[in-house]
């Protein structure tokens, strides 16, 4: 599918519309019916465009956003997707194309909101589980220094950077400058890899073994590096990698 913005597939033909489509085929009839479990990707994605073109139905326009990015495809796809790669299926225009973003934060967000803010910091399962959703579908990576009191609470999230597609720069200064400021007791390094594989490069061995000298000396131990993969995780202290 592509239009003037994209170029390819011609757009001048007539589309099916909802209502020429047999009931079962309809994505609102069926979620009345069944329920919103039993629609598909494209017809919960087709809901919530609502409307089509004079070409194309709401869910030939959801099975177009499915299959837009070019390498990831159905709902993983969606979250790689930003503002300008959204506006190049005809159709979709600044207010759907927020309305799409704004509903995949949503969803990282229930993603983490069945996690108590309360709970312990100190199990690298749980904090993988905690951030995966927020950072297993970027295409950049992306630092962030989590803050623990005594009891492994989390204190304070800060973001160090985000870099490229394979490297980031870690602002080993504004680490301790952070850590001291909320007066920290333990600190954690946490970070996505875009290939979807958590396997620790050189450069992430040799930061966090710079990170946690200096943590010793300053009677604030970095507890563990955590690399987010698609699905997956790896813990250096875990692994005795640090």
């Amino acid at each position: 599918m592509s239009g003037e913005n994209s170029g390819g597939t011609n757009m001048e033909r007539q589309s099916v519309t909802m209502k020429q489509r047999p009931e079962t085929e309809r994505p609102y009839e069926k979620c009345l019916k069944a329920g919103a479990e039993s629609l598909t990707d494209g017809e919960l994605l087709a809901v919530l465009i609502r409307c089509g073109t004079k070409n194309y139905s709401a869910l030939e326009l959801a099975f177009a956003l499915l299959d837009r990015h070019p390498v990831y495809k159905g709902l993983a796809g969606l979250y790689h997707l930003d503002m300008e790669m959204l506006k190049t299926i005809p159709g979709i225009g600044n207010v759907k194309a927020i309305e799409i973003l704004c509903a995949l934060e949503l969803s990282k967000r229930l993603a983490r909101a069945s996690i108590k803010e309360e709970s312990d910091f100190s199990s690298p399962e749980y904090i993988a589980s905690y951030y995966m959703e927020e950072m297993r579908h970027l295409c950049v990576e992306k630092v962030m220094l989590l803050l623990l009191d005594g009891r492994h609470r989390l204190m304070k999230e800060i973001l160090l950077s985000k870099g490229t597609a394979n490297s980031s720069w870690v602002p080993v200064r504004t680490i301790f400058v952070e850590a001291l400021r909320y007066e920290a007791v333990y600190m954690i390094l946490i970070h996505n890899h875009p290939s979807g594989c958590p396997e620790p490069s050189r450069e992430d061995l040799v930061i966090t073994k710079q990170i946690k000298e200096a943590g010793e000396l300053l009677g604030i131990p970095l507890s563990d590096h955590i690399i987010i993969g698609d699905k997956c995780y790896t813990s250096l202290r875990e692994q005795q990698m640090m």
